[in-house]
């Protein structure tokens, strides 16, 4: 049925007098009573541990807070959000997220503690140790009230236990110990902490009769305040602590560990209980690995998908605090414009205006609408291989632009060295983007893994593959060349990384039943018992978990060896 123009105009008149009433309700005491809404809400889905929705409502809150130059609440969203990015394992997002606090920290106090000691937290997590220590030192410093100064001194004691500097994180952990505040009941977690880290280090440092004394009284503590948590971490380091004397007691603190954590759904926890009872028990071997093989892979990509979710979230709501600035602006300028014209030639400007907003409203969704599905398809490639190429390829190609800013390119040697350097860069950028795409399993796979060993191949190194012709790889499951291509780019890996090698050798070949391969370099090599530390653990649980097997032969300065046999 056709409908009249004029009662288009008439509906558009009405919504613009339904804006106007929205718009003129959104006083700053409704803004603050929505920021409280979304924090509260945050607050009770991080409770729930419904992080998607927590950080959402975090992030709306901040966002509306900003609107009321409400620093600290501005602050609090924002630690809030990084402490659910660290949840989730994405370290470099909640720094990022930490950064956004700076320009509104204008006084130390309980929030830039905070803030530093987050800092110190994602920089231990990953490994950046002495930036980590310079943090939690800055929250200490920035800490007003005694209770909270013990927290940042036992996480720095917790690196200096990482970085092997026992003696000074036992002075550290005693000195908290013997201060008075410690007793305090709101700090009786903290005290049990404080008392674990330091039976550990005892242990660590060769002192293991008191350092089992201290853990046994940490989880004892940690059991009377029903600190179901803490006790995961006692219970792995006691399973640590017997894991060379008594097999039977050392299982038997990583299976109360993996129960608390499982029940927690601590999955880093559950992978730490699982590696004690894969190297203790030998019957249930295999299914500890499969386990660990799955739990491992499982979080990789649950952690991927938050961090993906958390850049999403901010990138829309940014955006869209975009837009509706825009139309805020465009629609002041139209209802002056208004006001301005002669009243008897309101209704046909006004229906002019209706007519052009929508011609330009369709048009603009329409563009928005394709563009958006690029951007999106972009940030996805670019979020994935992001870290990749920070952390490979940064300071590669910063000595690179040094050579040429330092080094005169008129001298055929110095030319020759800088083209050498940005060959080796774009062989590692060939390498990142083989390593984050897919595994092919169908017929190129035997061309896409000579493709992969090629990318090692340099002037300091020759790869040589013998026989990946000869296997028939159609008769070979889909899982098996997965396991297969991932174990031997692992290998390739920890060659470059720690064994140096100037020749390396992987030989293929088969019988009626298994698939043979045999890996050998002359690099460096390494003590035997220390294999597992070099991280090629992985490497046993994907073959394990196959039901293939896999030896490894080494000694320092007589290269490394590797032989797997995977069942057809």
């Amino acid at each position: 049925m056709l409908r009249s123009p004029f009662l288009y105009f008439i509906f558009f008149l009405f919504l613009l007098s339904c804006k106007e009433k929205t718009t003129s309700n959104l006083t700053p005491n409704t803004v603050k009573k929505e920021a409280k809404r979304f924090r509260n809400q945050g607050i009770k889905n991080l409770e729930t541990k419904n992080f998607n929705n927590a950080f959402y409502n975090f992030n709306k809150s901040k966002i509306a807070f900003e609107t009321l130059k409400d620093s600290i609440n501005v602050i609090y969203n924002l630690i809030q959000m990084a402490s659910i990015q660290q949840i989730n394992g994405d370290y470099y997002g909640s720094k990022e997220t930490l950064t956004e606090t700076l320009p509104y920290i204008t006084k130390k106090d309980v929030y830039s503690a905070s803030v530093n000691n987050f800092f110190g937290i994602a920089d231990k997590e990953l490994s950046i140790f002495d930036d980590a220590i310079y943090y939690y030192k800055a929250a200490i410093k920035d800490c007003t009230d005694s209770l909270y100064v013990q927290s940042p001194l036992n996480n720095i004691a917790a690196v200096y236990i990482q970085q092997k500097k026992y003696d000074k994180a036992i002075e550290i952990l005693e000195s908290i110990l013997n201060k008075e505040i410690i007793n305090d009941s709101s700090l009786q977690e903290t005290k049990a902490r404080v008392t674990d880290n330091l039976g550990y280090a005892y242990f660590k440092n060769g002192r293991n009769e008191k350092g089992l004394t201290l853990m046994i009284e940490s989880l004892n503590l940690r059991n009377q305040i029903d600190d179901v948590y803490g006790t995961i971490e006692t219970y792995l380091h006691l399973a640590e602590y017997y894991s060379e004397t008594d097999a039977k007691k050392s299982n038997q603190y990583a299976e109360l560990a993996y129960q608390n954590a499982t029940k927690l759904n601590s999955i880093d926890e559950r992978l730490e209980a699982l590696s004690f009872l894969m190297t203790n028990t030998t019957d249930n071997h295999r299914a500890y690995a499969q386990k660990y093989v799955f739990l491992n892979d499982s979080i990789i990509k649950v952690r991927n998908n938050f961090k993906n979710k958390f850049a999403k979230i901010k990138y829309d709501s940014k955006k869209e605090k975009d837009e509706n600035q825009k139309l805020r602006l465009e629609k002041a300028e139209n209802l002056v414009a208004i006001k301005e014209a002669e009243k008897d030639k309101i209704i046909l400007f006004a229906t002019l205006i209706a007519v052009l907003f929508l011609g330009v409203y369709l048009r603009n969704r329409y563009k928005h609408k394709a563009r958006l599905v690029e951007i999106t398809t972009a940030y996805d490639t670019e979020t994935r291989i992001a870290k990749d190429i920070h952390d490979g390829l940064a300071n590669d190609v910063f000595h690179a632009i040094t050579y040429t800013q330092t080094q005169p390119l008129t001298i055929d040697s110095n030319k020759e060295n800088l083209l050498q350097k940005l060959d080796d860069i774009y062989s590692r950028v060939r390498g990142i983007s083989r390593e984050n795409n897919d595994i092919d399993t169908g017929p190129n796979f035997p061309k896409n893994l000579k493709e992969m060993f090629s990318t090692y191949n340099s002037s300091q190194t020759n790869v040589i593959i013998n026989g990946v012709e000869k296997i028939n790889w159609e008769s070979v499951e889909d899982l098996k060349k997965i396991a297969i291509q991932r174990v031997l780019h692992e290998l390739m890996v920890n060659m470059k990384k720690h064994s140096e090698a100037p020749v390396v050798s992987i030989k293929f070949n088969t019988n009626s039943n298994s698939l043979l391969i045999d890996y050998s370099d002359n690099g460096k090599g390494c003590e035997k018992s220390k294999i597992i530390k070099n991280g090629l653990q992985n490497m046993e649980n994907r073959i394990l978990s196959n039901k293939g097997t896999i030896t490894f032969e080494t000694e320092p300065d007589k290269g490394f060896k590797v032989k797997i046999t995977m069942p057809k």
